[in-house]
């Protein structure tokens, strides 16, 4: 699997899906943006830049495909995007030239924001590593600094449902930690990591194998299974990693970026419909990954 198996996978399904983009003035984003209209994958609705983008002669090509929503400020931009969100005229949103902080404000609104009362919102990220045989995932890198226990079981479900709605049938999810043992002393969240495991025997994830405590080597890595004399049900074999918190995802997402050069796309999920929030530092490729993703 790879992402031009995916983004091939989306344009034989054949229909566009509905992006709303708040304040996409920067050029990364309209770039992205290109890319995704380019490739058949989204109907877009920008929010707010209006004067700005229509500078941009490359919009002219895909002007039937694209529409336009006036909006004072990027405050007011993001919270125009929700709304349409809420109206159901959008099926996914997309942070443009505007603060995280800010645009996280308008998705959480209590009254008027896309959060579903007892949701979780949580990061996943797809990462694609040159030279290693399959992609995988991992969450979260952005938005849950110490999941509690139940919003680890909620990123197992997003990353199981996600793989299969990439086709994969049974997923294998490891639960992270810097050992393979139990700390209940130092680290009692891993305690939780027998009660996800027993979760997915019984089937309440749907179709998948979970297991843990694992370091990201025995994981991802037979061979490092099998030279530290370990088993798994994963077999070292995993598409997904639940991280113990938002440290570790993020120095794990920009150390895969920098040193071994992944392609990545991160998507929020939780809300009614995904939530594109790139950082300052993504690629256009990046972007355009993240759209992808989002549509699928």
């Amino acid at each position: 699997m790879t992402f031009e198996n995916l983004i091939e996978l989306l344009a034989r399904r054949g229909t566009r899906k509905r992006l709303a983009v708040v304040n996409g003035i920067d050029e990364h984003t309209q770039r992205a943006v290109e890319m995704a209209l380019d490739e058949g994958l989204v109907d877009v609705t920008f929010v707010g830049g209006h004067d700005i983008i229509c500078r941009n002669q490359a919009m002219e090509h895909y002007h039937s495909h694209i529409s336009y929503v006036d909006a004072d400020n990027p405050d007011d931009a993001a919270r125009r995007a929700v709304e349409i969100i809420r109206q159901g005229n959008a099926d996914m949103l997309m942070k443009g030239r505007i603060n995280t902080d800010n645009l996280l404000r308008a998705v959480l609104n209590k009254e008027d924001g896309m959060l579903p009362k007892g949701n979780v919102l949580t990061q996943l990220t797809l990462a694609q590593v040159p030279d290693f045989d399959r992609m995988f995932m991992f969450t979260d890198a952005a938005v849950i600094p110490f999941p509690t226990q139940e919003q680890r079981i909620a990123q197992v479900r997003y990353v199981v449902n996600a793989w299969h709605v990439m086709g994969e049938e049974t997923p294998r999810v490891a639960l992270v930690h810097c050992s393979e043992k139990v700390d209940a002393r130092h680290f009692p969240y891993t305690e939780g990591y027998k009660d996800i495991i027993d979760m997915a025997k019984r089937g309440e994830f749907g179709k998948c194998i979970i297991d843990g405590p694992l370091d990201i080597s025995c994981a991802l890595s037979e061979k490092a299974l099998k030279t530290k004399g370990l088993s798994s049900p994963l077999e070292g074999r995993a598409d997904a990693l639940i991280l113990p918190n938002i440290e570790v995802g993020n120095m794990l997402h920009k150390t895969l970026n920098l040193f071994a050069h992944a392609r990545t796309a991160s998507v929020l999920q939780g809300a009614m419909t995904p939530v594109v929030l790139p950082s300052r530092g993504d690629t256009t490729e990046g972007k355009f990954l993240s759209i992808a993703l989002a549509a699928l």
